[in-house]
Parts: structure tokens; C-alpha cells; sequence
């Protein structure tokens, strides 16, 4: 009898060890910038500010028609110009603007290829340039869907297309898709036969896309890789998380890495399953409340924090930093402002080193400031990299909130 039990009990250790073991893994995360300009002192281009923050808002406004069209409801409220129809129909709500991006990296197909990918909660889609793609895709890795055992067509074609008319268009495909480990079966993806300057090498360093936001502003209609990952049950939890830093950046899949943040979260439930969009509860700078009860995009594919001209001139007018154009205002480098961010109920502050953006003209001495202004954002603000670089962020697919806590 006692031998029986001592089998019985080996039998079982085997079996917990040969067991497919639920998984949370990371995924390391590096950035490119093209926001500086080429004068080999890392100064800021304004321009390219400026392109950043007219391209969010059209992300954001073909993000809210492609919601309307997939759920006949109305993403934005009416004091915002973002519910406007835009031209193309069928666009992705993405950003293409000579931005400040993080990239990780993917693995498609059977057997698995490794490309990498820009990691983007405002955006739900995912894209890759295939073999068609031909010059414009030159530089990047390729996908090829006719080497993969996995791959299924869907005979169905894709156009993501943005404000500066810069596009991307294929074909959709179903694969296999692994995320830091995670298997995504029959995940949609599209299939790039062709990219436009903005995608080339030269200043998109990403082979492709990955969109983490809601199926409600899919062009394609479909799952995001997270959300999918979900459905079919391969992630011990419905939650990723990102750390974003000057050093140890990542996206944490299926969990939250306790190493990287001080407990405890600060939770703020999604208004519409849209964007990672939630309530804010005041917007401050040096102890001074500018904005009350506001709508925030949590959103790693913007680099700025972006309000409607009107608030932003607001929280500008209380240091008395000048206007350099398109909502971008310069400030003395030393004179940086305390500016907080209240969620939930708990102020986040912004530091200094973040809400510098960078020196602006050749005397070394002035620098932009972090938070810019667009025109007919109305009560919506995009809290991007400048914020999110402040915070761990915790994005609950399941409970469908987002947390922040204080970085370790």
C-alpha cells in the first residue's frame, strides 16, 4: 500500500511538471525617436511635433467612426469635432508621424517567424508587410503567409490610411501568433502589399503594427492579438501591463510585474470599450486646477500629452510660456512646472526630465513643453508617453479598467 502511494505521488510531480504551465511573461521594449532634428544636438523639430499631433487626431477621429460603423453608438461626446466623418472608410485608427515608438517583438506563423512590432493601445489592429510588398517595404522583415502551415485567407482586403496620406494596403489572413510565449490561434492579421514613405525603414524602425484597444475600432472587425489570447484562454490573467522608461521598458503580458511598481494600483473603470478611454479627475499645474472631470485615452502610441487648444493655452498662461505654433509652447529649460494628473482619485505627478520635451532653438536655453494642444479635441485628452512614462500602467481586460501605480 505504501508503495502504491509513493507511485501515486511520483506519478503526480511528473505530472505537474509535464503539464503546460500558465504563463506571464515580458516582452523587452526599445524606442526610436525621429522627433529631433538633424543638427547633431538633438534639438526638437516643432514640425514634427505639429504632424504628431494633427496625426493623433485624426487616429482618434477614424477611431470613432470606425466604432460607429462596428456598433452604431457615438464614441465621443458632442463637445469634441472627433465624431466627424473622415474619407477614407475602412481606415485604421493609427498614427503615422515621425513618432517617438516602442517596439517588441512577435512571433507569426508555423513555424514561428520573429518580427518586430510597435505596441499601440490606440490603435485594436495588427499588420505586417507581406511578400508582395515589394521597394516600399523594403528594409523590413517579411511576412509571408504561403510558409506558414497556419496561415488562412480570408478574401478580404485592408487600407489603413492616415491624415497625411500616408497608407498601408493588403489582404487578411488568419495565423498563429505568439505573444511573449502566449498562442493566439487563428488571429487575424493583414497581410501589407504595399507601405508608403511613412512605413519605410527609414522612419518607421517596426516591421509592423500590433493594435491593443477594443474590437469596436477594428477596421478589420476583428479581435486584437491581447483580446484574442484571451478568448481562447492562453493567459493566466486578462491583463498586460507597460513599463515605460528611458531604461528597462517592457510589456508585460498576462499579469502585472510586482517588481516594477509600488502597490497599491489606482483603478478607473473604461467609459466605452473603444480606446483604454477613462474619467479624469483634474488636470493641475504649480497647484493651480485647470481642467475638472475630463475624458483621457490612455494611449503608448503617443508620445505627447495632448488637450484642446483652448485648455491647453489655459495651463500655459499660468507660467507664461510662449506659443511657438500648432499648440507647441517653449518654456525656459530651468523653469520646468510642476504639473500633476489626478485619476482615480490619487494625483500623479509629472516630472520634470519627462515633461521637458527638448531644447528648441540654437541657444540651448529654451525647451518644449510635454503637453500640446489640437484643435476640436473638446473634453478628450490623450495621455501618452510624457505621462505614461510617470506611471506602470496596468491595462484589465477583464474587468475592463485601467490601473496606475507608482514605478519601484
Amino acid at each position: 500500500m505504501r508503495a502504491l502511494s509513493v507511485f501515486l505521488i511520483a506519478a503526480l510531480q511528473v505530472l505537474a511538471i509535464t503539464l503546460p504551465q500558465p504563463r506571464h511573461l515580458s516582452i523587452p521594449l526599445t524606442k526610436r525617436s525621429t522627433l529631433r532634428t538633424a543638427d547633431g544636438h538633438g534639438s526638437v523639430d516643432p514640425t514634427s511635433i505639429m504632424a504628431h499631433i494633427s496625426s493623433t487626431v485624426v487616429k482618434l477621429q477614424r477611431g470613432a467612426a470606425a466604432f460607429e460603423r462596428n456598433t452604431g453608438a457615438v464614441l465621443f461626446s458632442e463637445s469634441s469635432s472627433l465624431t466627424k466623418r473622415v474619407a477614407a472608410s475602412g481606415s485604421d485608427p493609427l498614427a503615422d508621424d515621425s513618432n517617438e515608438r516602442w517596439y517588441g517583438h512577435i512571433e507569426v506563423g508555423t513555424p514561428p517567424y520573429t518580427f518586430t512590432i510597435d505596441c499601440d493601445t490606440g490603435s485594436t489592429d495588427f499588420f505586417l508587410p507581406g511578400p508582395s510588398c515589394g521597394d516600399s517595404c523594403s528594409g523590413h522583415d517579411i511576412y509571408n503567409p504561403n510558409s506558414s502551415s497556419s496561415a488562412e485567407p480570408l478574401g478580404k482586403t485592408f487600407m489603413v490610411e492616415y491624415g497625411d496620406g500616408s497608407m498601408a494596403t493588403g489582404d487578411l489572413y488568419t495565423d498563429t501568433v505568439l505573444l511573449a510565449g502566449c498562442n493566439a490561434n487563428a488571429q487575424t492579421l493583414g497581410v501589407a502589399s504595399f507601405y508608403s514613405y511613412g512605413f519605410s525603414s527609414e522612419n518607421f524602425g517596426a516591421d509592423g503594427l500590433m493594435g491593443m484597444a477594443f474590437e469596436s475600432i477594428s477596421a478589420y472587425g476583428a479581435n486584437s492579438v491581447f483580446q484574442t489570447l484571451v478568448s481562447q484562454g492562453a493567459v493566466p490573467e486578462p491583463v498586460f501591463a507597460f513599463k515605460l522608461a528611458s531604461s528597462g521598458s517592457e510589456l508585460y503580458v498576462g499579469g502585472v510585474n510586482s517588481a516594477l511598481y509600488r502597490d497599491p494600483f489606482t483603478y478607473t473603470p473604461v467609459t466605452q470599450q473603444g480606446y483604454w478611454q477613462v474619467t479624469g479627475d483634474a488636470i493641475a499645474i504649480n497647484g493651480k486646477e485647470i481642467v475638472n472631470e475630463f475624458s483621457a485615452i490612455i494611449d503608448t502610441g503617443t508620445t505627447l500629452i495632448l488637450g484642446d487648444t483652448t485648455y491647453v493655452s489655459q495651463l500655459y498662461a499660468v507660467i507664461n510660456a510662449t506659443e511657438v505654433g500648432g499648440g507647441v509652447y517653449s518654456l525656459p529649460c530651468d523653469a520646468m512646472p510642476n504639473v500633476t494628473i489626478t485619476l482615480g482619485g490619487k494625483s500623479f505627478a509629472i516630472s520634470a526630465e519627462t515633461f521637458n520635451f527638448g531644447t528648441y532653438g540654437s541657444s540651448g536655453n529654451t525647451c518644449l513643453g510635454g503637453i500640446a494642444g489640437g484643435d476640436g479635441l473638446g473634453d478628450v485628452w490623450v495621455l501618452g508617453d510624457v505621462f505614461m512614462r510617470n506611471v506602470y500602467t496596468a491595462f484589465d481586460v477583464g474587468n475592463s479598467r485601467v490601473g496606475f501605480a507608482d514605478l519601484a
